[in-house]
C-alpha cells in the first residue's frame, strides 16, 4: 500500500513524549492512517537534535523510527533547487529546511496528509504552490 501522508519533527516528539501536550492527539490521528508515514533525513535530524536538547529519551525516538512507523525518503541533489525556491518563497515564515524537504516530498510523492502540530506553517504552506495541506492532528485550543 503507498504512503497516505507525511510526518513532522514536532509530531514524533509528541509521540514520543508522553508529557507532551500534543501527545495524545498525535496518537489518535497516527492510529487513524496507513502506515508508513513518510519523512525525510532532514526530520530526522531536528528530531534527533530537539530530543538532545530537551533530555527527552533518545532511545524512545530510536524505538518509533525502527518501529516501521516512518519510512525516509532522501533528498537528492536534483532536489536542492527545489527546496531553495521553496525556502525563497515562504522566507517571510521563515521556513526550514526541514520543511522545505516535507513541502517538496508532498509534491514528488503526491501527498497532501500531514501530521504535525506545526499549524501555522503548514496551513500557510501549498503543496507545488497550489494544494493546501490536511493536517492532523486538527488544532487544540491550549
Amino acid at each position: 500500500m503507498p504512503p497516505a501522508a507525511i510526518i513532522d519533527t514536532g509530531a514524533i516528539i509528541a509521540i514520543v513524549d508522553a508529557d507532551e501536550f500534543w501527545h495524545h492527539a498525535s496518537l489518535d490521528a497516527l492510529a487513524s492512517l496507513e502506515l508508513p508515514l513518510l519523512t525525510t533525513e532532514a526530520v530526522l535530524t531536528e528530531l534527533f537534535h530537539l530530543i538532545a536538547a530537551r533530555n527527552l529519551s533518545i532511545a524512545n525516538a530510536w524505538k518509533f523510527v525502527f518501529s516501521g512507523a516512518i519510512a525516509v525518503r532522501s533528498m537528492a541533489d536534483s532536489d536542492l533547487p527545489a527546496l531553495r525556491a521553496l525556502m525563497a518563497q515562504y522566507k517571510d515564515r521563515p521556513m526550514d529546511f526541514a520543511d522545505a524537504t516535507l513541502v517538496h516530498l508532498a509534491a514528488r510523492e503526491s501527498l497532501s496528509v500531514i501530521l504535525t502540530v506545526d499549524h501555522d506553517d503548514f496551513e500557510t504552506y501549498r503543496i507545488a504552490g497550489r494544494k493546501r495541506f490536511t493536517i492532523l492532528p486538527a488544532r487544540a485550543a491550549k
